[in-house]
């Protein structure tokens, strides 16, 4: 016996399918808290409506119609792990706004960290490492992980949309830092 063979341990392997397990997990959390807000709004279009039009939003019924497409398709997207890195872009514009409606009307540290919060940064997860083996994208594309280019660039899109969807429709800044008029 050797100085070395005493310091082999034997250390159980991590099976290879757990970390496609936690992407499926992640997705499936992501997605299914999406696509029930989506059609949620779906369900009660005349309320998303009226929230968005309570809430300022120019032409609301097109912003209504938008946050309701993205959750809900998005949603579905994330869920099936289909074309996920657009799923995710959608999720992602989408809970950015989500989250400046949240914290528009309060100092910008009065409760930051809420689900459209956590959702976007779920998203962006996914948006970077894909959907995994157990997935809609590895099963039919081949691609349980989608090259690095689309997903900044899907980034940079979802970022984007969110910033031009509030300025536009909103007519404010979504990047703020402190209250409105303060």
């Amino acid at each position: 016996m050797t100085d070395t063979d005493a310091l082999t341990v034997d250390v159980p392997r991590r099976s290879p399918a757990l970390p496609d397990l936690g992407l499926l997990l992640l997705r499936l959390a992501a997605g299914a808290t999406m696509l029930q807000a989506g059609l949620m709004k779906a369900v009660d279009f005349s309320n998303t409506v009226g929230f968005m039009e309570s809430g300022g939003w120019r032409m609301p019924g097109v912003a209504a119609f938008m946050v309701t497409a993205a959750e809900t398709v998005g949603g579905l997207g994330l869920v099936l792990g289909v074309l996920t890195p657009l799923a995710a872009c959608a999720v992602l514009a989408a809970m950015i706004d989500a989250w400046a409606v949240n914290v528009s009307g309060a100092a910008f540290w009065s409760n930051p960290f809420n689900v459209p919060f956590l959702v976007a940064f779920m998203a962006t997860a996914l948006l970077f490492i894909g959907a995994g083996r157990f997935s809609v994208d590895a099963r039919v594309l081949d691609r349980p992980r989608w090259p690095a280019a689309i997903g900044v660039a899907s980034f940079v899109v979802a970022v984007a949309a969110a910033v031009a969807t509030w300025v536009l429709l909103n007519g404010t800044n979504p990047l703020h830092l402190t209250s409105p008029g303060s």
